[in-house]
């Protein structure tokens, strides 16, 4: 398929005389902290140019719900009537082994008395809504309610394990076989979405009555949720148009169209890429005002056949219209502040990490707004919908844009908080800047540190100094900002020696690294170094029934290298033989953040766990009612706030 990369010019604006309303969805599961930016970044186009749009955030709609009496209720009935049933067949002597499974999972959980499980979850709800937050012992007991709660939920839909937080559900099926995706849209035992879309989404859909509807698809734990929803309104709702986007559809473009049966009962199109400009050009061709061959990044159903267009479409950042956040229920969100997201560039300015495909949502090169704009857009979102705490969502953010990102914050005085990734950089090395940006509103930052070895991060192509990685962690944490780093093991190349130079690296600095995340290496599908394989010293091994892949197994060409196998262990021994340093109970990013702002202070005991009790979080973590913070998943959501109806998540930062 050949390209034609295209840039916003003054003719290709819409002239489109139609009015076409439009429901966009964001669907579980994502953490329940914040808005994601991708449904209001194509809100504020398409209402810029007359549409009308309604957008929903199912996720955290499906979370108040979980967190509710009406349907810890309506689960309860549900298993006491798959226990009759069961119990009929027990009695026959017909159970299956996995039917045997079933009912004595369904029996652990009987005893629970259900009504004052929900009462606890809406106590902990109102937690997180309030003052109470910021006690972290109420905070915690908050979250391992929640935790509780989805573990009851679980068996009711067996064997489906719906986890809380880091959001790691399982459904049972793998993302990456289609055969399993489309057999689970289907599934009402362990398809818990199939409920969710009968609640939440049928019934609005009725009610707004849109001619198209738009889901983002942004990460593969967001995939089966979001396909089951697209399947039941088109089921449900023939005549409506259902376009898919996101991240994860952009790196599957190559699949798609092979796979004509997602396109003849699931959705109707796909848009690849940015899909602000996209989506409205997608309207206009619905409304018979543009020719379905002129819509960039488009895939679709033609005549029985799915056809891609050519045309490549790439957005000026500059001319973008501020993200509309009106319509979603910004106070519904498990925090007690609103806090936006917000990004002011697109693709990585570094790009050039050989393990990293952050930037296959982008069919251009990096892209980003002047710093007196990032500001002004800033003050206005404030301004507008009363927040003052962001999450600046860039891939990177680019050490110019921030020293006069910051200075522009001091300066005009806006008053905000705000988070972001960065990489480390020798520009950065002034402890001046470090203070200007505390003085700004920066309360945390994330870095994807990946290797302590200065011969590993040359093979990496992320060219850091470990002396300027060492500069940036302490004056940054002197200056008050909580530090968290992201590292992993089994680089391909990378020895044992080396992978335990990091390790060391990280316990050397305990003092300036407050939360830490060591993951392992994985051959993302569209990294340089699955491209080029041998030029790694490494093969790539394609399962043919994987036929949806996001990334692959690998193995290595020479001896001498940690295995992917070798990676993993190192991994958990990190997890258990260190990490007792960076156990916090306030663990999704959001909260410790929040925690920053409230105290003005990267010294938090209050959020670790205590030394004493090491050994039993552990022990609980192992049994789901605490999870590691940003450990196991939690650096894999660096890439919030994809406009291009969502993102795909990655392991580490640029």
């Amino acid at each position: 398929m050949t390209t034609d990369l295209i840039q916003i010019e003054p003719q290709r604006a819409s002239g489109s005389t139609a009015r076409l309303k439009t429901m966009l969805l964001f669907p579980p599961e994502w953490v329940p902290t914040a808005p994601y930016l991708a449904l209001p970044s194509l809100t504020a186009v398409l209402r810029a140019h007359g549409h009308e749009v309604v957008q929903k955030d199912v996720n955290i709609e499906m979370y108040n719900w979980f967190f509710s009496d009406t349907f810890l209720i309506w689960v309860k009935l549900r298993m006491d009537q798959q226990r009759r049933e069961l119990g009929v067949r027990e009695a026959s002597g017909q159970l299956t082994e996995f039917e045997e499974e079933q009912l004595a999972c369904l029996r652990r959980v009987e005893p629970i008395d259900v009504l004052e499980l929900a009462e606890r979850a809406e106590r902990a709800k109102a937690i997180t809504h309030g003052e109470e937050f910021y006690d972290a012992d109420k905070l915690e007991w908050a979250l391992n309610t929640f935790r509780e709660v989805m573990q009851y939920i679980s068996a009711a839909y067996y064997p489906a394990s719906l986890v809380f937080y880091p959001m790691e559900s399982h459904l049972g099926y793998r993302s990456g076989v289609s055969r399993e995706v489309l057999a689970c849209l289907d599934d009402e035992q362990v398809n818990v979405y199939r409920d969710v879309c009968r609640q939440l989404v049928l019934p609005a859909v009725h009610k707004e009555q849109p001619q198209v509807v738009g889901v983002s698809i942004g990460t593969q734990m967001q995939l089966l949720a979001g396909l089951t929803f697209c399947k039941m309104i088109k089921s449900e709702f023939p005549d409506i148009h259902i376009v898919v986007g996101g991240n994860v559809i952009t790196r599957l473009h190559e699949d798609l169209p092979k796979k004509e049966e997602f396109f003849n009962s699931v959705f109707d199109s796909a848009i690849l890429y940015e899909g602000e400009h996209a989506l409205l050009w997608l309207l206009e061709a619905i409304a018979g005002e543009r020719p379905w061959t002129s819509v960039p990044n488009l895939m679709y159903r033609d005549n029985g056949q799915v056809r891609v267009n050519s045309e490549i479409y790439t957005e000026k950042t500059t001319a973008l219209p501020l993200p509309d956040f009106d319509g979603l229920p910004l106070d519904s969100y498990f925090v007690p502040v609103r806090i936006l997201p917000y990004l002011a560039t697109r693709g990585c300015y570094w790009g050039r990490c050989t393990f990293c495909d952050h930037g296959q949502g982008y069919f251009d090169q990096y892209r980003g707004k002047p710093a007196h704009d990032v500001v002004r857009e800033i003050k206005a979102l404030k301004e507008k919908y009363h927040a003052e705490h962001f999450l600046f969502s860039d891939e990177s953010y680019p050490p110019a844009l921030f020293k006069k990102v910051i200075r522009l914050l001091v300066d005009e005085d806006v008053k905000i908080k705000w988070t972001t990734l960065i990489r480390f950089e020798e520009s950065l090395q002034d402890p001046e800047i470090w203070k200007l940006a505390v003085k700004s509103g920066c309360c945390t930052l994330y870095y994807g540190m990946e290797s302590a070895n200065e011969r590993v991060l040359e093979l990496m192509d992320k060219h850091a100094r470990k002396s300027v990685i060492e500069n940036n962690l302490r004056e940054a944490a002197k200056a008050g900002i909580w530090n968290h780093v992201m590292a992993f093991y089994g680089f391909p190349g990378e020895t044992r020696e080396e992978a335990e130079e990091t390790r060391q690296f990280l316990l050397a600095n305990q003092q300036y690294i407050h939360s830490v995340e060591v993951f392992y290496f994985v051959a993302y599908r569209h990294t340089p170094m699955v491209r080029n394989p041998e030029r790694f010293g490494i093969t790539i091994h394609k399962q043919e029934e994987y036929d949806l892949p996001l990334d692959y197994y690998y193995t290595l060409n020479e001896p001498g290298g940690i295995s992917c196998l070798e990676a993993m262990q190192l991994c958990e021994e990190f997890y258990q033989r260190d990490f007792a340093p960076w156990a916090v109970r306030v663990n999704a990013r959001e909260h410790v953040f929040l925690y920053i702002s409230k105290y003005g202070t990267n010294d938090l005991p209050q959020i670790y766990v205590s030394r004493s009790t090491t050994e039993k979080a552990r022990t609980d973590a192992v049994q789901g009612l605490i999870t590691w913070p940003v450990a196991h998943g939690d650096a894999e959501r660096e890439r919030e706030a994809e406009p291009t109806m969502t993102r795909v998540v990655s392991h580490s930062a640029p």
